[in-house]
């Protein structure tokens, strides 16, 4: 029986690319809250833009929910900036409380609104955190925390809007919660076998099950520096 998880979407975010930051690349990092339905397409929020396609957006990057159940935690770690702790501070598309990386699993699907849509990865933090919020270690410490956010392929597109229902409907892999998925995806040590199963489960986007393919060879060293500190 699928576990009975509700909640209500606190803000649905949108950005535009724009340069930021001189010398360094355009980003839609900062987004503002909507203030009525939008439409969830396959590929993104209509209206919603990435700076680098690369590594932002597409299919299995459509969506980016952020708990704002992590707010109190970052004002606590960074109280000098603790006013900048509130829904869509982190770039994320949705907000919610309620719905964290410990309680939902890869693969679990959500009615959303009038969207569908399924869990495929979490977020891997880059530099751009540490230049929008104006804290050196913040990528660092999403990373370490695992209170990073993930990511939704859409089934069925629909319409979003703050107030809007996000109920779990199927749970596919009970045994894989975000946080241990999250937890694996950043251990430089992690068990081999682990990594042969996580590349093997189909429900996992491209990018994280060849991430963790490589992690299967134990001579395998992967270096973040350039990730995190840009």
């Amino acid at each position: 029986m699928t576990e009975r998880l509700e909640a209500t979407i606190l803000g649905v975010f949108t950005g535009k690319a724009r340069e930021r930051w001189d010398g360094k690349a355009p980003s839609a990092i900062a987004k503002q809250a909507a203030s009525g339905p939008l439409w969830l397409s396959k590929t993104g929020i209509i209206g919603d833009e990435q700076a680098d396609t690369a590594v932002h957006g597409g299919p299995e990057k459509a969506l980016h929910h952020y708990a704002a159940d992590h707010m109190a935690h970052w004002a606590s770690q960074f109280p000098e900036s603790a006013g900048f702790f509130k829904p869509g501070c982190f770039g994320e598309n949705i907000s919610s409380l309620g719905l964290t990386e410990e309680n939902l699993c890869l693969g679990d699907i959500l009615k959303m609104g009038g969207a569908t849509v399924e869990i495929c990865q979490g977020r891997q933090p880059c530099w751009k955190l540490n230049l929008h919020t104006g804290i050196a270690a913040m990528a660092p410490q999403f990373q370490r925390t695992g209170f990073t956010g993930w990511y939704y392929r859409v089934l069925e597109e629909g319409e979003v809007a703050a107030g809007g229902a996000i109920r779990l409907e199927q749970r596919q892999h009970p045994d894989w919660t975000l946080q241990r998925l999250i937890t694996a995806r950043f251990d430089p040590r992690l068990d081999p076998a682990i990594a042969a199963e996580l590349a093997e489960l189909t429900l996992l986007a491209e990018g994280w099950r060849t991430a963790f393919a490589r992690k299967v060879d134990p001579a395998y060293t992967e270096n973040t520096d350039r990730r995190l500190k840009g």
